[in-house]
């Protein structure tokens, strides 16, 4: 089973996020934890996300949300070796806000793993345009769903079988990826 990395965004993801839930439900699910979740230093945000990646016995998909999403985009090249899908939902402007701005200026370079940017055209953290400027840069395939939102728990994402689905593809590809492992004989 490829691990899933579930990254939150500014302030966290509440209990009854779709995140929050994909982290109890989903096994091999494993939740990024920052150390200030209102105050977000791009710095640290990166270092938790690394380690919680790089600790894993085996490449990863991430699920990040929000500010994670602008995070993920800032991991290292051997960091960003051990991804092999990103899905990227909702992901932040931190040019539109000032608390975020230490995550600004975004990268603009392609993804060196497969992924998939879902936004909203009413994510009042995002406009659509930007978002899917966002999926065009990063090489994603780009979802955009209609009055979803920030696509969280306000804007009614608790469970979310569109999300889980759009997951499972990437896991399949990512099953795919995989080489089997040798057994000695």
């Amino acid at each position: 089973m490829v691990p899933i990395v579930i990254v939150p965004g500014w302030q966290d993801s509440p209990p009854g996020h779709w995140q929050s839930l994909w982290a109890a439900q989903l096994p091999g699910a494993v939740r990024v934890q920052q150390d200030d979740w209102h105050t977000p230093s791009r710095e640290a945000w990166v270092a938790s996300i690394s380690r919680t990646i790089l600790a894993q016995d085996r490449p990863v998909v991430v699920v990040a949300h929000s500010l994670g999403c602008i995070a993920v985009t800032h991991l290292p090249t051997e960091v960003t070796a051990h991804i092999q899908g990103a899905l990227l939902v909702a992901p932040a402007d931190p040019e539109r806000r000032g608390v975020l701005a230490d995550f600004a200026p975004v990268p603009y370079q392609r993804l060196p793993y497969s992924s998939i940017l879902v936004a909203s055209n009413t994510d009042p953290f995002c406009p659509v345009r930007t978002a899917g400027a966002y999926a065009r840069a990063w090489g994603s395939e780009f979802v955009r769903l209609q009055n979803a939102g920030h696509i969280n728990l306000d804007a009614g994402f608790g469970p979310w079988p569109l999300g889980l689905a759009l997951l499972q593809s990437l896991i399949i590809e990512a099953d795919s990826q995989t080489p089997p492992v040798a057994v000695a004989a």
